[in-house]
């Protein structure tokens, strides 16, 4: 930019050109004296619960227009406030992964094609974090804002070679991984074609949603195996039982348009009413859990260049954190990771000008946008609507964070996991 800021947000702003090792070291060092020696004897541990937060297409860039955007250049976030930090490569066998692919690196330790989920290049299932922890007697939970059949909670608990089997999805979730809660959209995936359920075929905000599952009705089947089947939150709030099935609509949680075209980032279900209650509902097996909590709007309105509905699903995700944060204060035994599956969008966080030397259409800057507690703003310049292959950043606290220091492929993950939990392969 041609045009200089004002100090304080232009130096929030630079954070997010550092390299991905000095974000790394940088994350380390700025970790107080008050979390080291609180946490210190519980880091080499081993992790009962895990609670794994994946912000769908949320970079570097993301993160820190989260962060100033709800925090302020002064402030933090419930993400970053944590002991370890580490910058995660995003590749599949692809330069710039999907979230299919991306997933299965963390879920399943592999590397595959895009569009897989957890079958590796030969489309030959490989076994996910999540089913390991099943098989030890652990309880498991998906919850996200996008289908629950979605690439990202797909890869933790299924197996087929194409994301798009989303109704074949839901059925190994019930028949072979025995996933205990499921909270999210995609309730479409569930019912057979012309047999709408809670949620109307073709709504007068997206008329070309409707039914569509080609498994018979799977809402019936998971009714059959004891699950506890909510569509709203007061649903949700009274539900009780080990095994719980929300689905809260046709399909993603939010509408994914151009700002002001219809886009609407309002969650029948909040994410963290989701989290907390799938926290309740897990914790109570007394060998623990897993959980994978996803937002998936950071990465949609990404696609849409859409920077207040981005700013406003990553914000809820934040939140989604501060409640893991409180289980696991008072459950040191408890490890939370924050991560993303790789970039969305290309952002850079500018100043605030007249002059936008980027131009119109996709590069168009997006803005302006309050720093919080300050009387200032930003922008965010947009390079692309599809994803990027920016290194991520992770950040962990509980039993076995230290396994999550340094820079790595998003494949450690999955490995850190099962050593963290000392889990049987």
């Amino acid at each position: 930019m041609k045009k200089r800021g004002m100090l304080i947000l232009n130096a929030a702003i630079a954070l997010t050109t550092v390299t991905a090792l000095t974000f790394a070291s940088f994350a380390d060092a700025s970790s107080t004296e008050r979390h080291e020696k609180k946490s210190r004897s519980h880091h080499h541990g081993m992790a009962k619960n895990v609670i794994l937060f994946v912000g769908d297409g949320m970079g570097p860039g993301h993160r820190n227009a989260i962060r100033l955007a709800a925090a302020g250049a002064d402030g933090e976030l419930a993400m970053n406030d944590m002991p370890y930090s580490g910058m995660v490569h995003t590749s599949s066998t692809s330069l710039v992964t999907d979230s299919a692919a991306a997933a299965t690196a963390m879920a399943a330790g592999i590397k595959t094609y895009n569009g897989a989920i957890s079958v590796d290049p030969d489309k030959q299932p490989v076994k996910t974090v999540l089913e390991l922890a099943e098989k030890a007697g652990k309880a498991t939970g998906v919850v996200t804002t996008s289908q629950v059949t979605d690439a990202t909670p797909a890869a933790f608990g299924a197996h087929v070679a194409d994301r798009s089997s989303q109704s074949d999805i839901a059925k190994q979730y019930l028949e072979n991984s025995d996933i205990d809660v499921i909270l999210g959209g995609g309730e479409d995936y569930w019912y057979p074609k012309g047999s709408a359920g809670k949620y109307p075929d073709h709504p007068a905000k997206d008329p070309e949603e409707e039914s569509k599952g080609t498994e018979g009705n799977l809402v019936k089947k998971a009714r059959k195996l004891g699950y506890n089947y909510v569509t709203n939150q007061k649903e949700l709030e009274k539900a009780k039982g080990d095994k719980l099935l929300g689905l809260f609509a046709n399909e993603e949680m939010f509408e994914q348009r151009p700002e002001g075209e219809g886009d609407l980032y309002k969650p029948v279900v909040p994410l963290p009413e989701m989290t907390k209650k799938a926290i309740d509902t897990l914790s109570r097996n007394n060998k623990g859990f897993f959980l994978m909590v996803e937002e998936e709007g950071i990465d949609e309105m990404s696609h849409e260049n859409n920077a207040k509905q981005m700013i406003k699903a990553g914000k809820q995700l934040d939140k989604s954190v501060e409640v893991a944060k409180k289980f696991a204060k008072k459950h040191p035994d408890t490890l939370v990771l924050v991560t993303a599956d790789h970039g969305c969008g290309g952002i850079s966080i500018e100043d605030v000008s007249n002059k936008d030397e980027s131009g119109e259409g996709i590069s168009k800057e997006d803005g302006p946008i309050k720093a919080a507690h300050l009387d200032q703003q930003f922008t965010i310049d947009w390079t692309t609507s599809g994803h990027s292959a920016v290194d991520v950043p992770l950040t962990a606290m509980g039993p076995g964070a230290q396994l999550f220091a340094g820079v790595y492929e998003n494949t450690h993950i999955h490995d850190a996991l099962i050593k963290a939990m000392r889990l049987k392969q």
